[in-house]
């Protein structure tokens, strides 16, 4: 007998730290080039459990899935599956037991993956060709946070310029890194200032 679909349950107004989520993300992001992964775990963990709301026994579940991802992303030739299987469980946790956002966990772990295809092929190259990153980010931010491409545009944009400072360090093209990951930090400040203003 067929059945009628529930609608979907609506969440809470997002309630989130800009300034925290940052600095969590940043710290994260050297503990992946770092590659000390339990340090990375930990900081995901954090980020999962502020960003979504999810409780600290969800917020480690989920923190390992996306490590799991990340470890598995690290070498250039990666196992493509395994890395969306993991962000797939990610997201999907993070939709069913997260207590802020609403979205479709198999089309943001699709535009995430794509996210990360993008920044890697395109790391170190002229900002004249960041537009498919930009439009990856662009995209993805929407879907996450519900708001349209043109609301979530300026974050992307900024994200970007994180993305760029910190492929300047990991390059080993950077003059002063400690001063150019406080500035990957400032310009994901106001990316995530930017979400909280559109919501």
């Amino acid at each position: 007998m067929a059945t009628t679909a529930q609608p979907a349950k609506p969440k809470s107004t997002p309630a989130f730290d800009p300034d925290r989520l940052a600095q969590l993300e940043v710290a994260g992001f050297r503990a992946y080039y770092d590659r000390t992964w339990l340090r990375c775990f930990w900081l995901l963990t954090q980020l999962a459990h502020e960003q979504f709301h999810l409780s600290l026994p969800r917020a480690i579940q989920a923190a390992y899935y996306i490590t799991r991802a990340s470890i598995a992303w690290a070498p250039v030739d990666h196992d493509t599956r395994r890395v969306r299987l993991y962000i797939r469980k990610f997201y999907r946790l993070a939709s069913k037991h997260g207590k802020t956002f609403n979205f479709d966990p198999d089309t943001v772990a699709r535009l995430e993956y794509v996210y990360w295809d993008e920044h890697r092929k395109l790391s170190g190259r002229p900002q004249t060709e960041k537009a498919p990153l930009i439009d990856a980010l662009t995209n993805l931010h929407a879907a996450i946070f519900n708001i349209p491409p043109e609301a979530a545009l300026p974050s992307a944009i900024d994200r970007a310029r994180c993305t760029d400072t910190v492929d300047e360090i990991t390059g080993h093209r950077s003059p002063n890194v400690e001063a150019d990951w406080h500035l990957a930090e400032q310009y994901l400040r106001t990316a995530y200032h930017s979400i909280a203003a559109a919501l």
